[in-house]
């Protein structure tokens, strides 16, 4: 067996053979800000995609109208608010398919304003994300500041992505961190015209103040992550559990938990949510036309059914799944190669992982845009320890060569 490759015999080999050894060299002592600069270009990509390819996708028509509720309490002139504003924004065959399908669901949204009413409560609730596309339309068209919301979000998203790798001393696993964005659908995420990434920026911000024990920033963030999806309330409770449980002062935390505590029944009794079995049924069950006074009687054959199909559906069209059992691959691979998370990562980290479990258990739909704030800091925390590994490697390799080298007569 070969040892090692055969001397090139020819000068093209021997040029590619140097060329080979000049890029591992150049990338060996520059990986921090090649890798660094590798995943702004991602980012920016990613940036301009949110801004010239947006996704036109049904869910813009609640938003824009809960947003402008104050300026239009007629329900008809709600409705007409909202798709007028559509029509404007977006290209007619992306009009035709947001609002005609043959008779189905969108058919009878675009035409019958007060079931399209009665549907607000479950979007109401997404109070930050209202509040800032309502503040943002007085001075821009609504299409464009839902837009411009994604663009920001998207590079803010990068921004606290490179000062959390930068703060582990991994900015050479900024690529890797770019790949497992791209697992994560980030780009889908990022065209959408939805509060999920705008949450997940908050999120991402709040646990990295928390990594750095910036108290009084992470119940800021976290709570205003909530206030944009109030569903983080989950991850915040295990978190808050888990906290407790292991005796771990983090106050900042547990203030953002509480806080996002009381303002969910407030929220939701303001924002006349249905409940979450009439919420749970219309989003994974069947569509509802009409949800004022919806009340179905909770059947546990139909979330057993919902939990199936939304599972069968997550595993085999949407990535939430894969990424996840990817992130524990990476911490049971770090842990038994003796680089462990220290104590209070390793509480985040566990949250992290059973929070996407529960939330999924709690509400049984398969988006990955659902689970995406969970999604991409498990990886965050665990490249400090694979910094630490590669650097240990390293050294074993040079003391290795010290010795061999010494050996020599």
């Amino acid at each position: 067996m070969l040892t090692k490759s055969p001397v090139p015999t020819n000068l093209l080999d021997r040029l590619t053979e140097a060329g080979l050894a000049w890029g591992e060299g150049t990338y060996a002592r520059l990986a921090a800000p090649i890798g660094a600069a590798a995943f702004a270009l991602y980012i920016l990509l990613t940036a301009v995609t949110a801004w010239f390819m947006p996704d036109a996708n049904w869910d813009m028509l609640p938003y824009l109208a809960i947003a402008e509720e104050g300026t239009y309490p007629d329900v008809q002139a709600l409705h007409d608010y909202a798709y007028g504003t559509v029509k404007d924004g977006v290209s007619a065959g992306e009009y035709k398919t947001l609002t005609d399908d043959s008779g189905g669901f969108r058919s009878h949204m675009a035409g019958n304003a007060a079931d399209f009413h009665s549907l607000l409560g479950m979007y109401r609730v997404k109070f930050l994300y209202a509040e800032i596309l309502s503040i943002a339309s007085s001075v821009m068209s609504p299409i464009d500041a839902m837009r411009l919301l994604q663009v920001l979000s998207v590079l803010l998203f990068g921004a606290i992505t490179l000062f959390w790798l930068r703060a582990e001393g991994a900015l050479a696993l900024a690529p890797v961190a770019g790949a497992v964005l791209i697992m994560a659908e980030f780009g889908d995420v990022a065209r959408a015209a939805t509060p999920d990434l705008l949450c997940s920026t908050l999120f991402l911000g709040g646990l990295f103040a928390y990594v750095r024990g910036r108290e009084v920033a992470t119940a800021i963030l976290l709570f205003l992550a909530f206030m944009a999806r109030p569903d983080n309330i989950v991850f915040l409770a295990i978190f808050a559990v888990l906290l407790v449980a292991f005796r771990q002062k983090a106050w900042g935390a547990l203030a953002g938990f509480a806080a996002s505590l009381v303002a969910y029944f407030a929220i939701s009794h303001w924002a006349q949510h249905p409940g979450w079995w009439p919420h749970l049924w219309f989003s994974s069950i069947e569509q509802h036309y009409n949800m004022d006074g919806f009340d179905p009687p909770f059947s546990v054959v139909a979330y057993l059914r919902a939990f199936a199909a939304s599972l069968v559906r997550a595993v085999s069209l949407n990535s939430w799944v894969g990424v996840s059992v990817l992130a524990l691959a990476g911490w049971y691979a770090a842990s038994r190669a003796g680089f462990k998370l220290d104590r209070r990562a390793g509480i985040l980290f566990a949250a992290l992982v059973l929070g996407v479990l529960a939330k999924f258990t709690v509400f049984p739909i398969h988006d990955t845009r659902i689970y995406f704030p969970n999604l991409i800091p498990p990886f965050l925390l665990l490249a400090g320890p694979y910094t630490a590994l590669w650097a240990s490697i390293k050294g074993r390799r040079a003391a290795v060569l010290h010795v061999v080298a010494g050996d020599k007569p």
